[in-house]
């Protein structure tokens, strides 16, 4: 084929010409050219190396180049590459019941879309139609995709392009305690002070109104926002007293990356609906999907299910699904994540005492956030919320990869979230790039923003 023929200058050039970046100014992009990724690493057209330390877009658990995944896709691809979703087939069948018995005790059907924004976007159909509902509570410090519905869900500035919005989408704080403001004696007492705000902004907004409350277990990209002890069960606590449910978005922090196969296992809460995606495929195929609870799949028994994709459950992702999990079972991927998320966190604590710059890390399992600041005593942001235009953060991050640790950032803050495979000896090897780079943000870019 003509396309594992093109030169390096070629793919480059082709690429600027013909096709569109996402969250860019395409006109003076410069895009690696990438030939080449196994494990937790990935290599350009002339062999440089980086480590994959954002996961690619924090979906590659299993790392790149699994022969397990590979090999399923090719048997499913020569067997029955597609179907319809009205047919019943094997792998889909097989997959759905084994996410069933993964989640929740609570959760009974699955339906399966293409990724993490489709499946949100389907949730809330859900939720609306077994309520009988309109009105979605959602974050303020959130992602749950950029199709013009999940980026209504969505509260952080990648909603901006969708606005005017579409009816009855509300927002409301995260308990982001960093920057709260107030100085809470415990996670408890912020998770009070949190909650009765929400209880108070449903009563405002009338109760009978609202469908559903969207929330990511964990706040992703946004922080890596943790919730406080007792903050989901309050959450669950307000949707059982008005009829609310409750969507926990899973996309990002399913399937492992907390050590758990769902996030929402590290605490004692039942959602109504998961939705999730990423670390089912690995990026090995397109999927993501919508677990429901016994009731509502019951619901949709006797009443029509309004939700329909030509791509859903598609047998070649459905086969990489299967095959991921077994990876997941077979190769300890859970158990890795607990053993390495520990040495992570020591690492960036480590990080935060030693750096100026490192207001404060947030971690759990293999998935975590360096939020960098001004001034530790005051908590001012590198950059402020929404705004970077002395592109700053890009200039971190570029100079990350320069030295072999690729990732992104978001807002002030860098995402740390490498594949779930990697080793201690490996991440290790990598943060010593991050504590350089650091290094650099203290002596360089704070001096000269305090002068």
């Amino acid at each position: 084929m003509r396309a594992y023929e093109l030169t390096k200058e070629q793919i480059k050039d082709y690429d600027r010409k013909y096709n569109l970046h996402s969250w860019s100014a395409n006109g003076n992009l410069d895009p690696l050219v990438i030939t080449k990724a196994e494990g937790i690493y990935f290599w350009d057209a002339d062999g440089k190396r980086y480590f994959d330390m954002s996961s690619q877009l924090v979906n590659s658990n299993i790392g790149h180049g699994n022969k397990k995944v590979i090999e399923a896709i090719k048997t499913q691809a020569e067997r029955l590459a597609y179907i319809a979703p009205s047919y019943a087939v094997d792998v889909r069948s097989e997959l759905a019941r084994r996410i069933v018995e993964i989640a929740p005790d609570n959760m009974g059907k699955v339906f399966f879309t293409l990724g993490g924004a489709d499946a949100n976007e389907n949730a809330v159909k859900m939720a609306r139609m077994y309520t009988g509902r309109y009105k979605v509570f959602s974050r303020y410090r959130s992602y749950h995709g950029s199709t013009m519905g999940a980026g209504n869900i969505t509260g952080e500035p990648r909603r901006f392009a969708c606005e005017p919005g579409l009816v009855g989408y509300v927002k409301f704080f995260d308990p982001y305690l960093y920057r709260s403001g107030i100085d809470f004696s415990s996670e408890e007492e912020a998770s009070r002070y949190y909650v009765d705000k929400l209880r108070e902004q449903i009563i405002y907004e009338d109760p009978s109104s609202i469908a559903a409350i969207v929330l990511e277990t964990v706040t992703g990209s946004n922080g890596v926002i943790i919730p406080p002890k007792g903050y989901l069960e309050g959450v669950r606590k307000i949707c059982d007293e008005f009829g609310i449910m409750m969507i926990c978005d899973e996309v990002m922090v399913g399937w492992g990356r907390t050590g758990k196969y769902f996030a929402i296992n590290n605490w004692n809460v039942k959602p109504d609906m998961i939705t999730f995606a990423k670390g089912i495929t690995c990026g090995y195929a397109p999927l993501g999907g919508v677990i429901v609870d016994k009731k509502i799949a019951e619901y949709f028994d006797d009443h029509i299910l309004q939700c329909g994709l030509t791509y859903s459950g598609h047998p070649l992702g459905c086969a990489a699904g299967c095959a991921t999990l077994d990876v997941y079972e077979e190769e300890g991927i859970l158990q890795n994540v607990k053993t390495v998320g520990k040495v992570l966190g020591e690492q960036l604590e480590a990080l935060k005492e030693k750096h100026p710059c490192v207001g404060d890390v947030r971690y759990i399992g293999l998935l975590s956030a360096v939020e960098l600041v001004k001034d530790k005593a005051t908590k001012e942001p590198l950059v402020p919320y929404g705004k970077d235009p002395d592109k700053i953060m890009p200039g971190i991050v570029g100079m990350l990869k320069q030295k072999g640790f690729a990732t992104y950032s978001h807002e002030n803050m860098i995402i740390v979230a490498p594949p779930l495979i990697i080793k201690e000896k490996e991440l290790k090897e990598a943060l010593a790039i991050l504590d350089e780079v650091l290094d650099y943000v203290d002596k360089a870019i704070l001096r000269v923003q305090q002068t």
